[in-house]
């Protein structure tokens, strides 16, 4: 696998929720700064065994009114 993307949705509250699309990642932070900090932390952890992907693709999703 060459890139792995989060779909990322902002909450009510202001913070973000991060969730990997193909595997059991997820993550949530108060600001877009920790989030990518968190999802790189996230990542490590998760493939700590196995060669990780190249590339992280955040993808913010937004539902329009």
């Amino acid at each position: 696998m060459n890139e792995l993307v989060f779909s990322v949705t902002q909450e009510g509250d202001g913070g973000f929720v991060a969730e990997a699309l193909g595997e059991s990642i997820f993550t949530q932070a108060d600001s877009w700064e920790e989030l990518k900090e968190n999802v790189r932390e996230a990542v490590a952890a998760f493939y700590f065994d196995r060669t990780a992907p190249a590339r992280v693709r955040l993808h913010l999703v937004r539902d329009e009114v």
